[in-house]
């Protein structure tokens, strides 16, 4: 990297800090901590939901997928998301906000000690919370190798230097500073990436090398299903999107609570999925070149790093590079929001002797500060991922397996189709989840790997949160619990009108 690369990441860090300052002032009490009193603007929310669901795999992982087997990633990965955005608007969106004005939350699980019982809501905010630690760990590490792939710098300090500048604005400015740090996010990826596929396209003869391209590359590239990435894990992948990017990961679901009402909430989700229908098509391009400029590569994991070192100039690779892991530090400093908001909402009222939420001032300094405390235990565990060995990996597999149990009964226990399934219901339906990912992993894998890889894996994504779905709906006719208490709830989430005719209250414990 050149010294001009070297002065924009600086300049980047520092704006990020100077963000994370100015939402400072326009944070009052916890509610305006994590869920900005129900104030942002949809437009925004859409661009922090978008940005939420990155990280640095994108340009990773998913720059090797895009090197091997083309097109398909982008089906695989943007369009199933799209698809998620689009169920997620009419069904799910909305009901979040309208959560907030009819009992006050300020945490995606609050709602479950109402819609289910205490001890569903603990069941559910101790074993999400013990594990995402690991995953947003694992997130360090991978924004510390591409500096280390980049710029040199050893992981350690990569780790220490990205970490330390999400843990300062997000700390200390809240949900107002994840979403504005997006925005910016964003707009430094929309010059980045503009500026890599007009490169790319120039050196393949021009704007007509977006369809010209294809018939250079390996056979199958162009097709939108190809090796490993076929249909059925296109499908698998469409119902843990829908899961996870309406709720079921906790920093998406504090997005939508806090727009203003629901239809502002619908809006956002609506701006979210144009915004996965289009964008990753122009990230992609020059992913998908890559082949054309870096033939038979070793490593496909570094194509994109590779193929930016190659062809950009100083100060530009630069931007890209910051571009590239704000992601993460967006997808991290939600995730620490959203983590945040759990525990003070959640764990810590559950273990007060009077079971009632901290005072005002309290609540806000404890929201501080869990933040501070989770982005400093991930770090730690980022930094010594080595000695951890094949823990850390395991760790982190079981906390994808958790995402699909865990979004079941929080996002199905918003609609009234399911009102009558209650607290059994969702935690069966957690338990089954668990234990059919764990026979597929440790007691099926031969079996299951002999069906082939792409079959293989979509078997292991998708079984576990199938089985949660159906046990979860099945329970509740079967064993249907009865409450007038949840039918009120579940059907004043139905519209704007009846949300914002009730008076706000805070759910009891």
């Amino acid at each position: 990297m050149a010294v001009l690369d070297w002065v924009v990441i600086a300049a980047y860090f520092v704006v990020m800090v100077l963000i994370g300052l100015y939402a400072k002032t326009k944070i009052s009490d916890a509610s305006d901590f994590y869920v900005a009193g129900g104030k942002l603007p949809a437009w925004l929310v859409g661009i922090s939901h978008h940005m939420s669901g990155y990280s640095a795999a994108v340009f990773v992982g998913y720059a090797a997928l895009a090197y091997t087997t083309g097109f398909a990633v982008y089906v695989w990965w943007a369009l199933s998301i799209t698809v998620a955005c689009s169920i997620g608007a009419w069904l799910f969106a909305p009901r979040w906000p309208r959560l907030r004005q009819q009992l006050g939350i300020i945490s995606p699980l609050e709602y479950l000690a109402k819609r289910f019982n205490v001890p569903t809501e603990q069941l559910l905010a101790w074993s999400g919370a013990a594990l995402k630690v690991f995953d947003v760990a694992a997130k360090w590490v991978a924004s510390a190798i591409l500096l280390q792939v980049f710029a040199g710098l050893p992981i350690a300090w990569g780790i220490l230097v990205v970490g330390g500048v999400t843990m300062v604005y997000s700390t200390i400015g809240g949900i107002w500073a994840d979403v504005l740090t997006d925005l910016g996010q964003f707009l430094i990826q929309l010059v980045a990436a503009i500026a890599m596929i007009a490169i790319v396209m120039a050196k393949l003869g021009g704007f007509s090398s977006l369809w010209t391209m294809w018939d250079q590359l390996p056979k199958g590239h162009a097709l939108p299903f190809n090796g490993d990435l076929t249909v059925w894990f296109f499908l698998a992948y469409c119902v843990i999107s829908t899961l996870s990017y309406n709720g079921g990961t906790w920093n998406l679901a504090m997005r939508m609570i806090s727009t203003e009402n629901g239809a502002a909430a619908r809006r956002s989700m609506v701006f979210s999925g144009v915004l996965y229908l289009i964008w990753p098509l122009v990230l992609f391009v020059p992913m998908w070149a890559a082949p054309l400029f870096l033939p038979d590569l070793a490593d496909p994991e570094q194509s994109y790093a590779l193929l930016a070192q190659q062809l950009l100039p100083a100060g530009i690779i630069g931007l890209v590079l910051a571009g590239m892991f704000s992601h993460t530090m967006a997808m991290t400093a939600s995730d620490a929001n959203a983590i945040s908001s759990v525990v003070v909402r959640d764990i810590i009222p559950a273990l007060r002797r009077d079971r009632g939420f901290l005072p005002e001032r309290r609540e806000l300094f404890m929201a501080r500060l869990t933040t501070f405390l989770f982005i400093t235990l991930s770090m730690g565990i980022a930094l010594t991922a080595d000695s951890f060995g094949g823990v850390l990996g395991l760790l982190i597999a079981w906390f994808g397996a958790l995402v699909g149990p865990i979004a079941v009964p929080m996002l199905l226990g918003l609609l009234p189709a399911f009102r009558r399934s209650g607290s059994a219901a969702a935690i069966t339906s957690w338990a089954v989840g668990l234990v059919v990912f764990a026979l597929n992993k440790y007691v099926l894998a031969g079996p299951i790997d002999a069906m082939g890889t792409a079959s293989a894996q979509a078997l292991t994504v998708a079984a576990p949160v199938l089985c949660s779905i159906v046990v979860f709906i099945a329970y509740g006719f079967v064993r249907p619990a009865h409450s007038a208490e949840v039918d009120e709830l579940v059907d004043s989430l139905s519209s704007d009108a009846t949300a914002a005719s009730t008076t706000a209250a805070v759910a009891p414990r």
